[in-house]
């Protein structure tokens, strides 16, 4: 009897362990099928608990875009020689008896290195950079991302948008893709690569905080794109990337009081510096348009003489003889609106434009005259060379004392229009004294400019000067129209 019982719980056993198996298997199939239909799926052991699918794509796609660029960003070290002036009694043969203190207090020249970065655009071996990096160099020495170490020769480069080329005898190598700067938006995620302190390939992340940075003083022809991703010494050169991998600017400089990275950093932007490039490689040197006129910002004061609406656009200040501008019909206090259909914002938009236009190109100007609207149409020419600038060397006893507030006069004469650097012809008064805190100095007049215009009045003698500032009424606000070594703008100050 007790063997019965024993063999009937086994048989119940085994009945119980069945049925739990078809149990977990039915339960694995329903599970398989209902994440079919609802398209969930069973959660990656790799996702920790908590964070967003997204965040962990984002940072994957930040990571995929430093693999793609980073071959194509080398390390440029370069070595200049560097010579210093020594006083000339120290060239007496009596020292060569002293070579040790000779060369230990007053070496005549050494050796500098620096680093800087550089990006490949060509696979035979073109690299853009910065002309910082390397100009005046006596050897340029290039790693690639492989450590493959490379002599490089420059090809051109361009010190008025700080862009150099530079060439290396290599073939095959990886490349970089540019972007188009101009649709850059504030507030994109961008990532600055370089060799920041000689720290190869870093890449830091950011977003672009301004575009368009112009007067910030680093190069004549500005138009940067403003980051906060961390730009150090070492960066320079090096490419400023979107969130597609393209090269949208090439890395240039800092802004900082202290020498190191403090959340400003500006790139010149891709489309300027492909342009600067192009031109390097085809010709060894960049030519620039010409328009054959002086341009200058419109402040609220020079809008509101000029009766405009706003500050918007580029005022004429002067137009060169026999030029592009003077053949077009364009005039002395015209503001430029539009430049070959694109709108002028401000006289270093209009430079800009200007500059990038091919010389023999025809373009539409559009400009404002006396309160009417006209369209020109305008050849032009390549840029010549720079005028110099002149100063006044001495003051005079004759001169014309506080006529408008803070400024001492004397008319211009042949001789003084010699020292100043300009046509015999030219008529006006020259300043020869700005009072320090007047209405004249926060108007950036200057000793040696000449006032040739007051309210669109002809200014020949210094009687014209006298007459005409004589009917002025106290704090009235005034044009004036002022030649500076033959570069000539119009200024606003108030009368005393």
């Amino acid at each position: 009897m007790a063997i019965i019982i024993k063999n009937s719980m086994k048989k119940k056993i085994f009945i119980g362990i069945v049925i739990l198996l078809l149990g977990f298997l039915l339960g694995g199939i329903s599970f398989y099928i209902l994440g079919r239909i609802t398209g969930t799926s069973r959660p990656s052991l790799s996702v920790p608990p908590g964070v967003p699918g997204h965040i962990i794509e984002t940072s994957k796609a930040f990571s995929e875009i430093a693999n793609t660029v980073s071959p194509a960003v080398v390390n440029i070290s370069t070595t200049k020689i560097v010579k210093r002036d020594v006083p000339s009694f120290f060239e007496d043969p009596f020292f060569n008896f002293f070579d040790p203190f000779h060369e230990f207090g007053f070496p005549k020249k050494w050796k500098e290195q620096s680093l800087g970065s550089g990006v490949i655009v060509s696979s035979d071996g073109y690299i853009i950079t910065n002309n910082h990096v390397v100009e005046r160099s006596e050897d340029i020495k290039v790693i690639l991302y492989d450590k493959r170490s490379f002599a490089g020769k420059v090809v051109g480069a361009d010190p008025k948008t700080d862009i150099a080329v530079v060439k290396i005898n290599a073939r095959d190598l990886p490349t970089t893709v540019w972007g188009d700067s101009d649709k850059l938006q504030v507030g994109e995620f961008v990532l600055a690569i370089g060799n920041p302190f000689g720290l190869s390939h870093t890449v830091t992340m950011g977003i672009i905080s301004a575009v368009g940075r112009v007067s910030v003083g680093i190069t004549d022809y500005e138009d940067f794109i403003q980051t906060d991703a961390a730009i150090n010494p070492g960066n320079s050169g090096g490419p400023l990337v979107d969130i597609k991998g393209n090269v949208i600017g090439i890395n240039t400089a800092i802004f900082s009081k202290t020498g190191g990275y403090q959340g400003i950093g500006f790139a010149v932007p891709s489309n300027l510096a492909r342009s600067m490039m192009d031109q390097l490689v085809k010709y060894g040197k960049v030519t620039r348009g010409w328009l054959g006129v002086s341009i200058q910002r419109l402040t609220p004061e020079l809008s509101q003489k000029f009766g405009l609406a706003d500050s918007k656009g580029a005022l004429i200040g002067d137009v060169v003889k026999a030029g592009p501008a003077e053949k077009s019909g364009i005039m002395r206090g015209d503001v430029i609106l539009e430049y070959n259909g694109k709108k002028v914002t401000d006289a270093d938009s209009l430079r800009n434009a200007v500059a990038q236009t091919k010389a023999g190109t025809q373009v539409t100007v559009k400009l404002l005259r006396g309160g009417k609207e006209y369209r020109l149409n305008v050849t032009i020419a390549e840029y010549p060379k720079e005028p110099g600038e002149a100063a006044i060397e001495s003051e005079h006893e004759d001169a014309q004392r506080e006529a408008l507030a803070g400024l001492e006069v004397i008319e211009l004469t042949k001789e003084i229009a010699q020292q100043l650097g300009l046509n015999g012809d030219e008529k006006g008064v020259v300043v020869i004294r700005v009072e320090p805190g007047s209405a004249a100095e926060e108007a950036k007049i200057k000793k040696g400019d000449v006032i040739q215009e007051i309210d669109h009045k002809k200014v020949n003698t210094l009687n014209d000067f006298n007459r005409i500032a004589s009917n002025l009424k106290a704090g009235e606000t005034v044009l004036l129209f002022v030649n500076r070594g033959g570069q000539r703008f119009y200024a606003v100050i108030r009368a005393s």
